[in-house]
Formats: C-alpha cells, sequence, structure tokens
C-alpha cells in the first residue's frame, strides 16, 4: 500500500534543535528505505521563513500497521522531533 505522511514537528523552543540533531541518522535511515523502495519521495515542510517545520513523505509497505511501525521506527520519531501525523492511503500516479 502507499501512503502520504504529512508529518508535523513539534512547535516548542527546542524543536529545531531535535530535528537537526536527529537529522544525520534520519538521512542514512531515508537512502537505505529509498534503495529498499519503501521510501518513494520525502522531504521538509517549510514555514514562511525557510525553517523546517514537518516533513511529507510518500511510502510504500505492506499495510497501515507495517507503516505504523515504520514511521515508529524512525529517528524523528524517536528524537520527539515529529509529534503530529496526518496519513492518507494514496497511489502515486504512473507517468511514464
Amino acid at each position: 500500500m502507499q501512503f502520504l505522511i504529512i508529518a508535523k514537528d513539534g512547535t516548542d523552543p527546542d524543536a529545531l534543535n531535535r530535528r537537526l540533531a536527529a537529522r544525520p541518522a534520519h538521512f542514512e535511515r531515508a537512502r537505505k528505505a529509498k534503495k529498499d523502495g519503501e521510501l518513494l519521495i520525502g522531504g521538509a515542510i517549510l514555514d514562511d521563513h525557510n525553517q523546517m517545520i514537518g516533513s511529507s513523505l510518500y511510502v510504500e509497505v505492506e499495510d497501515r500497521a507495517a507503516l505504523d511501525k515504520w514511521l515508529a521506527d524512525d529517528p524523528y520519531t524517536k528524537g520527539n522531533v515529529w509529534q503530529d501525523f496526518e496519513i492518507h492511503v494514496m497511489k502515486v500516479a504512473d507517468l511514464d
């Protein structure tokens, strides 16, 4: 199944510092997930001042339970960066 995830960072004063601290481990995991075909595309959501305030991801995993585990294992979740999730089942259009 494919999912669109909008993961919002915390809004407290230390939110950006938590993101920056977890970022290297998050990117390492994201590169592996991309190579394994789980992460289709992802990136940071920016505010009006170009500050990172969340992430958007297109993910392909077996089912919702697998997605929940996948998100729980991410360094941004473990590091309390992502604090609110909006999740939608979806299908990436095949435009090739």
